[in-house]
């Protein structure tokens, strides 16, 4: 017998700050499908920092394999339409 291993994950596209997921969490990573205008992207659990401030490149993958605790935050500078992949 043979096994499919896959990768698939849940998702939210967010074009501003937003809370992807309240609750204890796994975050894959998130697709930048665009950025501009002086754009960055900061991760947060609730209020505690998981990848501080980075200026993000359209069309990028970031892999960030982070479990948070409280509630998976992303927030938003300038610009951007990127796609937060997670899992509860």
């Amino acid at each position: 017998m043979s096994l499919s291993v896959t990768q698939s994950q849940n998702y939210k596209n967010l074009t501003a700050t937003g809370t992807v997921f309240t609750g204890p969490c796994g975050m894959f990573g998130i697709f930048v499908a665009s950025a501009s205008s002086t754009p960055t992207i900061k991760v947060t659990d609730g209020t505690d920092t998981v990848v501080n401030t980075f200026t993000p490149a359209g069309g990028t993958f970031y892999t960030i394999p982070a479990r948070v605790n409280t509630s998976l935050v992303v927030t938003i500078g300038g610009t951007v339409d990127c796609t937060v992949f997670w899992t509860p």
